[in-house]
């Protein structure tokens, strides 16, 4: 189901670095020390999203990534989107620590 924008800044609130797009969109970036740890980075995103059936779109620019969320099918943010960005910062954080921080 959809969100309301209440809901979206609320659920906002509890993400660290996510921006809101016109409350129809959430927008990270990540910045990582060296360009394969952002490729690792996307690998961990990719594997999260296929189990999830939840995809981001994803950017990757040198050593920065950026994905952003959307639930097509509610035509804009829902929970799920919420959900898969916390797992996301967290593939975040296991990449970083494995390659002695970002």
């Amino acid at each position: 189901m959809k969100l309301g924008n209440t809901d979206i800044d609320q659920k906002l609130g509890a993400l660290t670095g996510w921006t809101t797009d016109d409350h129809k969109w959430i927008v990270r970036k990540y910045r990582f020390a060296e360009f394969m740890q952002g490729i690792s980075f996307v690998n961990h995103v990719a594997h999260i999203a296929e189990k999830d059936n939840h995809h981001p779109m994803i950017a990757i620019d040198y050593k920065m990534v950026t994905l952003r969320l959307t639930s097509w099918h509610a035509g804009g943010l829902t929970e799920l989107d919420f959900q898969s960005a916390a797992k996301f910062d967290q593939a975040f954080e296991e990449v970083s620590a494995g390659a002695g921080g970002a």
